[in-house]
This record gives C-alpha cells, structure tokens and sequence, in this order.
C-alpha cells in the first residue's frame, strides 16, 4: 500500500506545484515539508498535534491548555501547513515546544519525521487524512485521535468515490471525536467502526472571547488607531475574498450617503491581497490605508477611506469595536468562515448565504434568529440601513447569539477526557 499512496500523492503534488508556483507558496519553512528538522530536536516522546491553517490552529488552543495541565511537563510537536496557521501555533507554543510544517506524505519523508519526533500520541484537528503518515504511525503503534471532526457535503461525495481506498485508512485512527451526528453517520457510511465514533461538539465554541480583558482593555487604543470619534461607527468585514470586496465597496458607497460617520475596515482572509483591494478601492473612489502603518501616519478621515487589515492576528481587537460584522467566504461559494469569535464580543454578525462549511453553526444562528443573511449585493444594503437605524435589534441579535455559543460549549473538556481514556487503554495494552 505504501507504494499505491506514494505513486497517488506524486501525481497529486505534480498536478497542484504549477499552483504553488503561482501562488508562491514556497515560504521559508517549506523544507520541513521534505522532512528537514534540527539535528539537535529532542522533544522525548511529545504530543504531536497537527492545525492545517489558522482557524485549526485557534480551535486547538484550549486542548493544548488542558493537555498541558492533565500532563505536566510534557512537550508538543506542533504542525501546520499554511504560514497564517505557524504563526498562530507558535503563540500557542511554549520555549520547550517545537512548532513545524507538516511533512509531504511521502512514505520516506514520513518515516523520516516520525522516527526523529517519536510522538506519544498524533490529535489531528477536523478532518485532515494523510495514508502514510497515519498508516506509519500505526505501524508504530501510536495512536492517532481526530478531534473537531466534521465532513462537509462536498467533501462526503468524495469520499464516498474512493470508500475502498479509504476504509482502511480510516480505520487505523484510533479515535474521532465529531461535531455532529451527522457528521459520525458520515464516518459510519464510510466504513469507520461505530465504537471508535464519538460525538463531542465544535470545539469552536469554546475558543471565543467573552471574558479576555487583553481584548475589552484595547478599545480605547484600536479605536485611537482609526481615529474615530464617539459617534462614528465601524463596519468590519473580516475573512473576505475577491468578488466579495467589490461588493462591500459599492456597498458601503451606498451608506456613505445616509450614515456619513460609517467607517469600514476590510480584512481580507489572505492579508498579501491587501494590495487587490487597494486598487478595488480606488477604482470605487476611495484611498485605502494599510493598518500596518498605523500609527504615525494620519489617515485624514475627514476625506473617504477604507482601513484594510494587511496583518495577522489583529482582527478580533477591530471586531471588539466594531459595530456591525459581515464574515466573508459567503457571498460567493467559498462556504464562509467562523461566525463565532464576533458574535462571542457581542456584535450583529451578517453573513452571505454560502455557509456550507459551516452549516451546522450557521443553521443554528439562523434558527434562533442570532444573525443576519444577506443573500446578495441589494440585500447586504438593506441589511446594514436596518441594523445601523435599529440600535435595539442589533443588540437583541447579539444577545441571542452570545445564548447560543454559551449553551454548546464543553467539547473541548469532552474530548480530553476520551484522549486521556484512550491514552489509558494503549498504557495497559502495552
């Protein structure tokens, strides 16, 4: 089998490295990829945890907390495979830890990373299937926990066409913990043994920001950044994607009309755009300003501007003072991105109707009327004069959605617990 997975990821990797090329996705840690580690890296048996971008990476936070606290002194090995998600994992990292790129699932390079990290334990967060590299670790006899586990729609047709290849990679994970029931029939109709399935919950609502004083202290400053006064308002639109910030542009060109003190900041969910929609805005008659040279230059907002978010790590203190959110990904069929982290610091969150991948939360908030959807260009207009005229509705909406969140968190302190049981079988098996 390790030849069939190799021969299937060379095929896969020479078909996509035209696109790597493009999209100059060679950064500066990608030999770690090939399995490049320090020859000094001893971590004596760590916890391997592997978060492919920067909303895995955010989810896993709290688990590493706990795992931390349930075994003191033990060290992580931390893997992603985008450069936002290693900035993130290194702030979750401590001096002792070690974060990566995760290798190319190469059977060579695999056995190579695995031999020089020794984990004690693999947790792969939602659903990132890797043949060798589980298939390796097997073989080893190391367990391998996916936790935050959830098959989108698209994904499950997929997986339904290779079934016979992927049954049997399934079934050498030793435990799924899933978000929802759907999402563990999925992995039954896929050939996964029903007593290595547990529904858990999303992890992501535990990661929000309710209480975080860094954040509700920042205020003042984020708010000097911009130069707003008492009665200007912001509308942030986090996690965009092109042909969405078109749209919010002539959009918020609309409002200018009716609510002049309306601020917009646009954050793109790939910051290096920052320079697309530079020229978008200008195309629709603004000047842009870079938050990255803020402060020290004055961005004059007596005249029209748009802020663009070109940094990592700083949106949840815009969302913290913003007065409405839209989260992007939605307007176009991308799926969207996390409503949570906004509706947890009390904002009105409005999103486009492509929420598929996350179909559950969003269903959710738009059951219990906890957000807002804007199917298209006329309806985010209409959307936004209704929430800027109605202080009362915005606050109601926020208040749903904080209900919400409150009411399905747990599943962190849900998966440790099976973690730690599984942990315990494998000790008294060996």
């Amino acid at each position: 089998m390790w030849i069939l997975y190799d021969f299937i990821f060379l095929i896969a990797a020479l078909v996509y490295l035209p696109v790597y090329l493009f999209r100059r996705k060679f950064h500066p840690g990608f030999q770690m990829r090939f399995g490049v580690l320090p020859r000094s890296l001893e971590l004596n048996k760590p916890i391997w945890i592997h978060a492919v971008s920067v909303g895995e990476a955010m989810a896993v936070k709290n688990l590493v907390g706990e795992l931390r606290a349930a075994y003191p002194g033990k060290r992580f090995f931390i893997s992603t495979v985008t450069p936002t998600g290693n900035k993130i994992a290194k702030g979750i990292a401590k001096d002792t830890d070690f974060v990566s790129y995760l290798p190319l699932d190469l059977s060579f390079i695999v056995r190579r990373v695995v031999n020089k990290v020794k984990p004690s334990l693999l947790i792969i967060m939602e659903t990132e299937i890797w043949p060798n590299l589980i298939s390796y670790l097997h073989q080893e006899n190391i367990p391998v926990v996916l936790v935050n586990g959830r098959i989108s729609d698209r994904s499950f047709k997929g997986y339904l066409g290779i079934k016979f290849l992927l049954k049997p990679i399934l079934n050498k994970i030793n435990l799924f913990c899933v978000q929802t029931k759907s999402d563990a029939e999925r992995l039954f109709r896929l050939g996964v043994s029903e007593d290595r399935i547990r529904v858990t919950g999303n992890m992501k609502f535990d990661n929000t920001v309710f209480s975080d004083k860094k954040i509700s202290d920042s205020a003042d400053k984020y708010r000097g950044l911009l130069e707003m006064k008492p009665e200007d308002k912001l509308w942030v639109c986090g996690s965009t994607h092109p042909q969405e910030e078109e749209i919010i542009l002539d959009v918020y060109r609309r409002l200018l009309k009716d609510f002049p003190q309306l601020k917009l900041l646009i954050a793109p969910r790939h910051p290096q755009r920052a320079g697309e929609i530079e020229k978008a805005a200008s195309k629709s008659g603004f000047r842009s300003v870079f938050v990255s040279i803020l402060p020290g230059k004055s961005c004059n907002c007596i005249s029209k501007c748009v802020f663009i978010l070109d940094v990592i790590g700083e949106l949840v203190y815009f969302y913290n003072i913003a007065n409405i959110v839209f989260v992007g990904g939605s307007l176009i069929k991308k799926g969207g991105h996390n409503i949570l982290e906004p509706a947890s610091l009390g904002k009105p969150v409005i999103t486009g109707p492509y929420m598929f991948n996350f179909r559950d939360i969003a269903g959710l908030f738009l059951e219990n009327k906890a957000c807002v959807i804007a199917h298209n260009r006329e309806e985010l207009l209409e959307k936004m004069k209704d929430l800027l005229k109605n202080a009362d509705k915005s606050i109601q909406i926020s208040q749903r959605a904080k209900t919400i969140i409150l009411q399905n968190q747990g599943a962190t302190a849900r998966n440790l617990e099976y973690i730690k049981n599984l942990l315990i079988l494998k000790k008294e098996e060996n």
